[in-house]
C-alpha cells in the first residue's frame, strides 16, 4: 500500500502540494522577453525598474506603453504585447518601483506623481520624451496612466483605460481609513489560496480559468518567496498611495483622446472588506463607474465587455486585443 502511494504521489503535478516561490524581484519567473534595466536616482537613493521592450514585427507604426496593475506585472500584458508587436508597434512594458522585478525600496513616498515622473525618465532614457505614444494603463495602472495624462499630454498620442480602479472615491463615501502598518500585517497573510479567493470574487464572478492560475501564482510566489516582507511592505505602502489619491476628481481634465474598456463583471473596490454592508455592496459598480467615467472625461469612447471582469486582456486576449488596437487605428 505504501509503494502504491508513493506511485499515486508520484504521479501529481508538482504544484499539487508545493508552490512556486521567486525572490523579491521575481528573477525566476520568465515574462518571454528579454528583461531590461533602468537605473536612475530617485529620492535620494539608486533605483532600478525592469522593462520590456519589445521591437514591431515589421514596419513600425507607432510606440504603445503598457502601465500594470497593482496585483499585476508587465509580463500580464503578454498576449496584449504579441499583438501590438504583430500589429508593428514598438512596446514598452515597465515594472514600477516596488513591483514585481523591479527595486522595492524600503522608505519611499509613493505617489502617482512621482511613478509618473519615473515612467517619463524611463522614457526620456529611451530617447521616447519627443515622441508622441499610446499609452494603456490596467487597473492600478489606470489611476497612473490617468495621471501621467493630466501631468505630461503633450507626450500622448492617445490613452486607454482597462478596468481602472480610483474611478470613485473610497475614502469621500465613508470606506474607513487603515494605517501602512495595518495594510502590512493583512499582506503577510497572502497566499495562493486567499488571492484566487479574492479574484474569483471581485475580478471574475466566479468564473476561474487556468490563466487566471498562470498569474496568481506568479503573485503567490512571491509572497511565499525569501523576500515575503519587502514585497508585503511595497504593497502595503502602494495600497496606501491607492487609496488616498483617486483620479476620479481630475477626468475632467483629461485633454487626450481616450477609450475606456471596462469588464462589466468587475467590483474592485479598495477597502471594502472595511466597509458597512450597505456601502459595500454599493462599491465596485463597474457599470455605471465606467458610464460616469466616460461622460466626465471629454470626448472619452467606452468600450463594455458585458461578460467580463477586472482583466479582459487575460479574460479573452483576442478580443480585447482587437478592440485596443482598432482604438489605437482611431477606428
Amino acid at each position: 500500500m505504501r509503494i502504491l502511494a508513493a506511485a499515486l504521489l508520484a504521479c501529481l503535478p508538482l504544484t499539487s502540494f508545493a508552490a512556486d516561490t521567486y525572490d523579491a524581484r521575481l528573477q525566476a519567473f520568465d515574462y518571454g522577453w528579454p528583461i531590461k534595466t533602468f537605473s536612475f536616482d530617485s529620492q535620494r537613493q539608486p533605483l532600478e525598474m525592469a522593462y520590456l521592450d519589445v521591437a514591431p514585427a515589421g514596419r513600425q507604426v507607432g510606440t504603445v506603453v503598457l502601465l500594470h496593475g497593482k496585483n499585476f506585472c508587465a509580463g500580464t500584458w503578454r498576449d496584449a504585447i504579441t499583438a501590438l508587436s504583430s500589429a508593428g508597434y514598438r512596446v514598452i512594458a515597465p515594472d514600477q518601483i516596488g513591483f514585481c522585478k523591479s527595486s522595492k525600496p524600503l522608505r519611499y513616498q509613493y505617489s502617482f506623481g512621482q511613478l509618473a515622473a519615473n515612467t517619463q525618465a524611463l522614457l526620456a532614457h529611451l530617447k521616447l520624451d519627443t515622441t508622441k505614444v499610446d499609452l494603456v494603463g490596467h487597473s492600478m495602472g489606470g489611476m497612473l496612466a490617468a495621471r501621467f495624462a493630466l501631468m505630461y499630454p503633450q507626450q500622448l498620442r492617445q490613452l486607454a483605460l482597462v478596468n481602472p480602479i480610483g474611478l470613485e472615491d473610497w475614502k469621500a463615501k465613508g470606506v474607513p481609513w487603515r494605517s501602512v502598518d495595518a495594510w502590512y500585517a493583512n499582506e503577510l497573510n497572502t497566499s495562493f489560496d486567499s488571492i484566487k479567493k479574492y479574484q474569483l470574487d471581485v475580478y471574475y464572478s466566479g468564473q476561474w480559468t487556468p490563466e487566471f492560475e498562470h498569474w496568481a501564482r506568479m503573485q503567490a510566489g512571491m509572497y511565499a518567496g525569501p523576500g515575503k516582507q519587502a514585497v508585503a511592505w511595497s504593497q502595503a505602502l502602494t495600497s496606501d498611495m491607492v487609496f488616498n489619491q483617486p483620479v476620479v476628481h481630475e477626468l475632467a481634465n483629461i485633454r487626450v483622446p481616450t477609450t475606456l474598456f471596462i469588464g462589466q463583471k468587475d467590483r474592485t473596490a479598495i477597502g471594502r472588506d472595511l466597509a458597512p454592508p450597505a456601502l459595500k455592496a454599493a462599491l465596485g459598480d463597474y457599470p455605471a463607474l465606467g458610464k460616469a467615467a466616460a461622460a466626465a472625461i471629454p470626448g472619452a469612447t467606452l468600450v463594455s465587455f458585458d461578460d467580463l471582469g477586472h482583466s479582459p486582456q487575460v479574460q479573452d486576449p483576442s478580443r480585447f486585443n482587437a478592440a485596443l488596437l482598432k482604438a489605437l487605428k482611431g477606428e
